[in-house]
């Protein structure tokens, strides 16, 4: 739901023409599946599309749902799987299952607000949903996609324990208020997102809770082709990109779109971020300067902080030189096995625009821990990670 709220707070709040709209969410999978849990794809009354959520195999059939929710103000389950039995089922052609939540929402009445909030609100860390079952009574089609007896769904701006608990007063009875608060609250910390399971008497009550935690930082090293290009192949990933170099002669912000420019020697900026917080386990470094004066101090600091990549362009000489110039500076071996130099994977890559995506495959094999990397076609494992269907 987070990924297109945006999109469907704008349908919502035209103020000559608000539209009516649905989102179908991806609240639990099994086996091998194209996009993770949260994936949300919006329906809007006027046909517009945003989002995927199978990139294919199941659309048609969410977008119907999504049309019926709109006409109806229900929301509503539903599952999606491969069958053996009937070859024109819609289902999932990889083998998985997918269960998702199609949910409307209507223009609210004046002087009320929407129920995803205003587009001036900060961006929440999470939604909270309360899903609809089998023996929930009928609701009547209201604004914003309530049920007859209270809203469905929350927007939460923090994971404070005070705030989690107001908020899923409004979802929750209140024997369950403070259990939920406690595992809703936990899930936020951690950032992570799936369905919570309640139980309530002889049934369940079930929250969706999708978080959302500030995007991983890629810090880009020298404005120069390499990293003009890098910054661009970068941008569709969700990060947050920051360009650093000392030349003010290079450092145009107008060239790198999508990227943050500071001018400053790369060492300082990073050594300042990293104090200020910007820099987590998930951050990642790459130095494309080609010059051992930045170089070396940029990334004796990067080798020395906590994050998840270190890479550094240049021939096997220069990173021969580079790494006798680190151990003289102080980095010991054991950082130094982290450095990834020369920068990238083997994939015959030359052009600015092909070395990006030979950088960007390496970070993406390091964040999924793959020691090694093969054509898909040699394996036989599963193509997409497993993911659980409830926390």
């Amino acid at each position: 739901m987070l990924d297109i709220l945006d999109g469907a707070r704008e349908r919502l709040a035209r103020a000559s023409d608000p539209v009516p709209c649905a989102v179908a969410t991806i609240v639990s999978a099994q086996g091998s599946v194209p996009r993770p849990v949260g994936t949300s794809m919006l329906v809007g009354a006027d046909g517009a599309l945003r989002g995927s959520l199978s990139g294919g195999c199941v659309e048609g059939a969410v977008l119907e749902a999504c049309r019926e929710a709109i006409e109806t103000g229900r929301s509503s389950l539903r599952s999606f799987g491969f069958s053996e039995e009937d070859a024109f089922a819609v289902g999932l052609m990889c083998g998985g299952s997918l269960e998702v939540l199609i949910q409307p929402f209507a223009p609210p009445p004046p002087g009320t607000q929407s129920p995803l909030g205003t587009v001036s609100d900060p961006s929440p860390a999470a939604y909270v949903t309360r899903l609809p079952q089998e023996s929930d009574a009928p609701p009547a089609a209201a604004p914003g996609g309530d049920d007859a007896d209270g809203p469905r769904a929350v927007l939460l701006a923090g994971d404070g324990a005070e705030e989690v608990r107001g908020a899923l007063t409004m979802l929750l009875p209140p024997e369950l208020l403070e259990a939920g608060s406690a595992q809703v609250a936990a899930m936020l910390r951690e950032a992570r997102t799936g369905t919570l399971r309640l139980p309530a008497g002889a049934s369940t009550i079930d929250l969706f809770v999708e978080s959302r935690i500030r995007p991983a930082h890629l810090v880009v090293c020298g404005a120069n082709a390499f990293g003009q290009a890098l910054v661009e192949a970068a941008r569709p990933l969700g990060l947050r990109i920051t360009l650093c170099d000392h030349r003010p002669a290079f450092t145009d912000p107008t060239a790198f779109p999508g990227a943050e420019v500071v001018r400053a020697w790369p060492h300082r900026f990073l050594a300042a971020a990293a104090e200020r917080g910007d820099l987590d386990a998930r951050s990642m470094v790459c130095v494309l300067t080609h010059d051992p004066k930045v170089d070396v101090p940029v990334l004796a600091t990067a080798l020395r902080l906590d994050i998840a990549y270190v890479g550094a362009m240049g021939s096997r000489r220069s990173d021969h030189d580079r790494r006798t110039a680190l151990r003289e500076a102080g980095v010991d071996e054991e950082a130094l096995s982290r450095l990834r130099s020369p920068i990238g994977l083997d994939l015959g890559a030359e052009s600015p625009a092909e070395v990006a995506i030979a950088i960007l495959a390496e970070i993406l094999a390091v964040r999924a821990e793959r020691r090694t990397v093969e054509p898909l076609r040699d394996g036989s494992g599963p193509l997409h990670a497993r993911t659980a269907a409830s926390g």
